[in-house]
C-alpha cells in the first residue's frame, strides 16, 4: 500500500495574491519525494457548462486552464466537476493499491472541501495539507473552508 498526493487545480485561472504562494510551496512538495505517488488534477470549463451559466465564470475555458505546478511525469486527471473525486479516481486508487491520500491545492473552500467530503463519505483514509491549500478569496474563506472540514470530518484530517 501507499501514500497519494492529490494536487487539485493548480491552474493559471486560480491564482492571484492570495494564492500565488502556493505555486513554489506545491512544486517543493511536488519534488520532495515524500509521496510514493503523484497525481494531478485540472478544472476544465466551457463557456456553455453549468459552471458558466449559473455562476457567470468563464475561467479555465482557455489558455488559463494550464497547469502552474510541473506535473512532471504524473497523470493530470480533467474534471468539470468540483470535486475530484469520481470513478476514474475511484479506479486509479484502488489499481495502484493507495491506502492515504494527501490533499493540496486550490479552492479550499470548493473543489478541496468537495473532494475532501467526498473522499470521507466513500471512506477513504486521507489528510488536508492546509498549508498547501489556497483560497482565491483570502485568509477568512480558507480558515472558514477548514474549520468546517475539522469540525465536518475529524479535526486530525486537517494537518
Amino acid at each position: 500500500m501507499k501514500s497519494l498526493l492529490l494536487v487539485i487545480d493548480m491552474q493559471k485561472a486560480f491564482i492571484n495574491k492570495n494564492t500565488e504562494h502556493l505555486i513554489k510551496d506545491v512544486n517543493s512538495l511536488v519534488q520532495s519525494g515524500k509521496y510514493q505517488d503523484v497525481l494531478f488534477t485540472r478544472f476544465i470549463n466551457t463557456k456553455d457548462s453549468f459552471v458558466a451559466r449559473e455562476l457567470d465564470w468563464y475561467g479555465c475555458c482557455l489558455e488559463d486552464r494550464e497547469l502552474v505546478v510541473d506535473s512532471l511525469s504524473y497523470k493530470v486527471f480533467d474534471k468539470n466537476k468540483y470535486s475530484a473525486f469520481n470513478s476514474e479516481l475511484e479506479k486509479y486508487i484502488k489499481d495502484n493499491e493507495i491506502d492515504t491520500i494527501y490533499i493540496c491545492g486550490i479552492d479550499t473552500e470548493c473543489c478541496v472541501l468537495k473532494t475532501a467530503f467526498d473522499l470521507f463519505e466513500h471512506e477513504y483514509h486521507f489528510y488536508v495539507l492546509k498549508d498547501y491549500c489556497g483560497s482565491m478569496c483570502g485568509e477568512k474563506e480558507q480558515q472558514a473552508a477548514l474549520d468546517i472540514m475539522r469540525r465536518n470530518l475529524g479535526s486530525n484530517k486537517v494537518i
